[in-house]
């Protein structure tokens, strides 16, 4: 825009090109005004129109699914692929089958003993003493020991892995009222009959070996 040239005045601008300086003032700052182009307010326009589109078919038709939804349906596919595969293990699964099989093969008890210090020596220890030897002192963990020839919650195979997959009773207070909680909504039913398995190798006088 050229210095010397008489700057119009008005309320915005009309034609493309065209440059005004608007009427209103405020505090001594002025506004300039141009005509946006065409492309510019279609798109613009055309955002909106998406977006109150998008809006109605997202939250009052069946269109789309809410990130909820997605999340409850991946939640119900997944609980029902998990009640599938333990019903496919207790199939086959048994107290003999457990003693006789499962905590006589290597490779499985070796599973179970991995599974084992994840998920479960913060509680009952690396030696299932459910202690920890701090400076010569045998300081208890929250969970029970599991050589002791004690299992208080049953003393078969299958009570065992019943207890990992369920957790604690709900009726029960639990140990100095720490309880169990119900690895099955973690571990696979397999994994849980590995870690049965394991359980019965380190205490087969407990179960007949």
């Amino acid at each position: 825009m050229n210095p010397d040239d008489e700057i119009k005045r008005g309320d915005y601008a009309k034609e493309k090109g065209e440059v005004i300086l608007r009427e209103h003032e405020y505090d001594g700052i002025q506004e300039f005004d141009q005509k946006l182009p065409n492309w510019w307010l279609f798109t613009f326009y055309g955002g909106i129109v998406w977006f109150v589109a998008y809006w109605v078919l997202y939250y009052h038709t069946a269109v789309y699914k809410t990130d909820q939804q997605h999340i409850i349906a991946e939640v119900t596919a997944l609980q029902e692929k998990k009640d599938k595969e333990l019903a496919a293990t207790l199939a086959s699964l048994d107290d003999a089958t457990l003693i006789s099989k499962w905590s006589t093969d290597p490779s499985i008890v070796t599973s179970g003993e991995a599974t084992f210090s994840i998920n479960c020596v913060a509680c009952h220890a690396a030696d299932l003493s459910a202690t920890m030897n701090v400076g010569g002192n045998k300081i208890p963990l929250p969970g029970l020991p599991l050589t002791d020839g004690q299992w208080k919650y049953g003393a078969k195979p299958m009570d065992i892995f019943n207890l990992i997959n369920k957790g604690t009773p709900a009726d029960s207070p639990g140990n100095n009222g720490a309880k169990m909680q119900a690895w099955g909504q973690m571990l696979t039913p397999k994994q849980i009959a590995e870690l049965t398995a394991f359980l019965i190798s380190r205490n087969p006088k407990d179960f007949g070996g």
